[in-house]
């Protein structure tokens, strides 16, 4: 029998309406010949209500006991769901990610999976039982819960897949599929039929608040086909997979926009070997995830390093700067906590040009000036002011036709 891993986010299981509902699909791949393990997340806005909850006592909790706490949202849902098909006649059992060891390392809030014990679901699933696995959490090698951040259950789910041998995974979610780029900013997006791993992995790196960009990357690692559509229809969504020819007739696949940045710059950096690493080192002992890097030549023997980071994190990377500023000789540091994104991103740039023309005009026209500009292979992004990035989204997307489907747009010469 095949196995079927579905993933459901907390909007689909808000309610005990809900969680019937995921129950019932759960039980209709059952009985259409599946195993099936479901992935569920907290109800609702409970983790919020959780953190609300944790800051009202400590203003600033330890992060080891912030996991004791918010792990248990997801285990009250999957508990529920157990419930919900028992009901139904089915044999379910709920397992939390300690009990089939999902072993991770020891960073809590936002620690990586290392491995995953499969045989306890696998002994379950050949006795006949939809299994239901708290996403969004795991346990280090000394016993202690861990989370994986928010979007975590995504990454649960599909890294599941890939110790079951399933080939796909469904991410159920309050939305058809993943659009062009957010409807709630751009109302004309339009759902894409599929997309590939390397644009959703920008697309999720950049603000796409659909898919957790570590789901992405187990996903294609391990060549896990990954379904993201409805819980409230039964319609195909998009299905993020492997790139093919076609798609690179398309310039531009999305576009996305980023506010809660920071930006960070290092001036008169003394320019020798080993500094930047020395700079990033300390970043990353310091647990601050760099995004877009810019470093400038001035003189002979001195750079500007430029990065942005989340804005949560701007404090930690303050803390780390202070550690290693004078071993650099840094002149200054300036910071930015008033900065956006805007991005686009599309395998079609491998093999065509024209995109960074066609993207600066649009925001040329809208008086939008750009901070900064970095680039990959298939993504431009440009850092803004936080006022301009609502109209400079709006200029990108009506510049690449993102409010057409694929098919329908300019094809790219």
């Amino acid at each position: 029998m095949a196995i079927v891993v579905q993933k459901f986010g907390g909007t689909s299981v808000a309610d005990a309406e809900k969680i019937r509902a995921a129950a019932t699909r759960a039980l209709k791949a059952y009985q259409d010949g599946h195993q099936v393990v479901v992935v569920a997340s907290a109800r609702g806005k409970q983790t919020d209500q959780l953190v609300a909850d944790a800051l009202e006592l400590n203003p600033n909790p330890p992060q080891r006991e912030m996991d004791m706490l918010l792990s248990t949202g997801e285990q009250q849902t999957v508990s529920l769901m157990a419930m919900a098909l028992d009901t139904m006649g089915q044999k379910a059992i709920s397992f939390t990610g300690q009990q089939i060891q999902m072993v991770t390392d020891d960073a809590h809030g936002k620690a990586r999976i290392q491995e995953i014990g499969a045989e306890r679901i696998r002994h379950s699933l050949d006795a006949g039982h939809i299994c239901i696995v708290a996403g969004f959490q795991g346990v280090d090698e000394n016993g202690n819960i861990t989370t994986l951040g928010r979007g975590g259950s995504d990454t649960s789910a599909v890294a599941l897949a890939v110790a079951l041998g399933a080939p796909t995974c469904e991410i159920y979610t309050d939305v058809d599929g993943i659009y062009t780029t957010d409807p709630r900013k751009y109302p004309n997006a339009v759902k894409m039929d599929q997309i590939s791993y390397d644009e959703m992995l920008e697309m999720a790196s950049l603000g796409a608040g659909v898919m957790h960009s570590r789901a992405i990357e187990f996903g294609k690692k391990y060549d896990v086909q990954i379904h993201v559509r409805s819980s409230m229809n039964d319609k195909t969504g998009t299905i993020i997979t492997h790139e093919v020819p076609k798609m690179e007739g398309i310039l531009v696949s999305g576009a996305t926009v980023q506010k809660d940045l920071a930006k960070i710059s290092l001036i008169g950096v003394d320019n020798k070997p080993g500094n930047a690493a020395r700079v990033f080192a300390h970043m990353a002992t310091a647990q601050v995830s760099v995004n877009d890097i810019i470093q400038t030549e001035v003189s002979v023997d001195k750079a500007n390093l430029s990065f942005t980071i989340a804005r949560s994190d701007l404090a930690n990377a303050k803390a780390a700067i202070d550690e290693f500023r004078e071993d650099i000789h840094c002149e200054d540091v300036f910071t930015r906590e008033d900065v956006a994104q805007v991005s686009v991103v599309g395998v079609g740039m491998r093999s065509h040009c024209g995109v960074a023309q066609t993207m600066f005009a649009a925001l040329a026209e809208q008086k939008v000036n750009i901070d900064s500009i970095t680039t990959s292979e298939i993504r431009i992004s440009c850092l803004l002011d936080v006022p301009d990035a609502e109209k400079a989204l709006v200029a990108v997307c009506d510049a690449f036709e993102l409010d057409r489907p694929a098919a329908d747009r300019q094809p790219a010469e």
